[in-house]
């Protein structure tokens, strides 16, 4: 069997959206069993950067492997995989599209488990690589009946949704400001870089998901926190991630819920349609290797 080699246009091209969400719900639900070995990250000091790793093995799927990306230079992203039945490697997949698909697919297993049941409203702040990719996902698991989007500069706002009428066929209106993508939304997300709130907590209306997906310690933190004392469910993807930061954490640690346990019933989400749920993505190590390998399954079948 010889190594896949793939990248971005690869990633594109070959991964669809219920593909990603499989792969990554599956490996919450192993995290969660004990099925997937994911320890915290390993960061090697550079200098003026870092080189990280994360790392996961899947026992059920027989395999495991790593992802590595740098805080030196931004330089593009490699995960590998390989076969823990015959120690071969399988795939080697580089450039920035999985990981964000990956992410892209935890943030819609999360919106799947823990926002209101039927079609959403969703309000997206911030018209990144990231928002991009939570639309991409979403769309896999909920029926999207209207989207606004807001960013710091309304023309990225304005070519975001050019894009998605384009590329994923859906509807969305470019708003002047945060709280319009906000206020009255089933499910908002929030994909920026921002170290201070973008958004006000009263501006959630209840019944409203939110996922973040930017800074989140109490020295940067993209949103206020106060939204804790608003909700009444609290989700991350990795209790030992969220707890592991240098820093402390935005949203209280106690309260924290692991969405793994919730897929498997094992702990409870929404309990009622008008709570507020708010999910914390911190990016479940192992998971990057799942939609890798569900990826190069997709590229062998179709060969």
């Amino acid at each position: 069997m010889s190594v896949l080699l793939l990248n971005d246009d690869d990633v594109r091209t070959r991964l669809d959206a219920a593909t990603a969400v499989r792969a990554v719900r599956g490996a919450l639900l192993a995290a969660h069993e004990g099925a997937l070995h994911a320890p915290p990250r390993i960061h090697a000091d550079l200098g003026d950067g870092r080189l990280v790793f994360t790392a996961g093995r899947l026992c059920s799927e027989e395999l495991f492997g790593f992802r590595a990306y740098d805080t030196l230079v931004g330089a593009e992203q490699l995960v590998a995989v390989w076969g823990s039945d015959d120690g071969r490697l399988r795939a080697v997949v580089h450039g920035d599209e999985l990981g964000a698909r990956r992410t892209g697919a935890i943030g819609a297993v999360a919106v799947d488990a823990a926002a209101r049941p039927g079609e959403i409203r969703l309000g997206l702040v911030g018209a990144g690589t990231q928002a991009w990719a939570q639309l991409w996902a979403i769309r896999a698991v909920r029926r999207v009946r209207e989207v606004a989007v807001a960013a710091r500069r309304p023309e990225r706002a304005q070519a975001f949704a050019r894009r998605a009428a384009g590329e994923l066929e859906v509807r969305v209106r470019a708003v002047r400001t945060v709280e319009e993508a906000v206020r009255d939304h089933d499910v908002v997300v929030v994909a920026t870089n921002s170290d201070v709130p973008v958004l006000d907590a009263d501006w959630i209306t209840p019944g409203t998901h939110v996922t973040t997906l930017g800074p989140k310690t109490v020295a940067r933190h993209e949103v206020p926190a106060s939204l804790a004392d608003r909700a009444h469910v609290l989700l991350t993807d990795s209790l030992a991630q969220a707890t592991g930061y240098a820093e402390p954490h935005i949203l209280p640690t106690d309260r924290l819920v692991d969405l793994g346990a919730v897929l498997a019933k094992a702990a409870r989400g929404r309990t009622d349609p008008e709570q507020i749920t708010v999910f914390c993505s911190v990016g479940l190590a192992g998971t990057d290797v799942a939609v890798a390998a569900a990826l190069c399954e997709e590229v062998r079948r179709s060969a």
